[in-house]
């Protein structure tokens, strides 16, 4: 079917454009929705005729389009779901889920503004893209976490997806001491370094010590063993 746009459609024109599109696309959505019109000879007329209306509307929707942008482009949302180990979600992060959620924090978007090829089934930061108008586009980060804490982890740039990695993580902040938090006097939490370094070392000293004897005591048993085979 041939149609009339009236506005951009990313991959098929601009407004005023004449295109080919399949029938159903075109029914189904193109002309229900109000962005296009048979390209019949009494449309084509009226086209022309509104042609500086349309502009001159579609560029004040564009301005506030792009005001939006530059309060929406590049912000991030943190979504709470529960989650298996591995990462992956008990359910799905839809488009009326990201909409929910920027509408909590004061943008009005609509599911269909919303471009995501498939729900959201792990846990992770997800750039999803949000139509503003058919020339504005912002991105925004989905971040989508079993709590808080991991949303702030994740957003760190920790992977939680592998549970392996993530308990060393876990397991070395809680290793790690803040000598200077347990002393009051620098001097004293310094000192402490040396000793548990000088401590370390000592251990290290007497495990090599310890693997010199034993090897020096199965080479003593291999000799006797030697000795006594060759005196039978």
């Amino acid at each position: 079917m041939q149609i009339i746009l009236l506005e951009r459609i990313a991959k098929l024109g601009q407004m005023g454009d004449i295109v080919t599109v399949k029938d159903g696309y075109a029914r189904n959505y193109l002309l229900p929705q109000g962005k296009a019109l048979r390209a019949n000879d009494t449309n084509k007329e009226r086209f022309e005729s509104q042609r500086a209306d349309l502009e001159a509307r579609n560029l004040e929707r564009k301005k506030e389009a792009d005001g939006v942008n530059d309060k929406l482009n590049g912000s991030s949302y943190v979504l709470i779901r529960s989650a298996g180990e591995t990462g992956q979600l008990y359910g799905s992060v839809s488009t009326r889920d990201i909409a929910a959620e920027l509408d909590e924090n004061g943008f009005k978007v609509a599911r269909s503004q919303v471009s995501l090829q498939n729900p959201i089934k792990a846990i992770g930061l997800h750039s999803v893209e949000i139509v503003l108008h058919p020339e504005v586009t912002s991105t925004i980060t989905v971040n989508v976490a079993r709590s808080g804490d991991e949303a702030e982890r994740q957003a760190a740039g920790e992977d939680l997806t592998n549970p392996t990695a993530a308990f060393e993580a876990q397991e070395a902040d809680d290793a790690e001491i803040d000598l200077e938090e347990i002393f009051e006097n620098p001097d004293d939490a310094e000192t402490a370094a040396e000793e548990i370094e000088e401590a370390g070392e000592e251990e290290t000293a007497e495990a090599a010590e310890e693997s010199a004897d034993e090897e020096a005591s199965d080479d003593s048993d291999a000799a006797e063993e030697g000795e006594e085979e060759a005196a039978s």
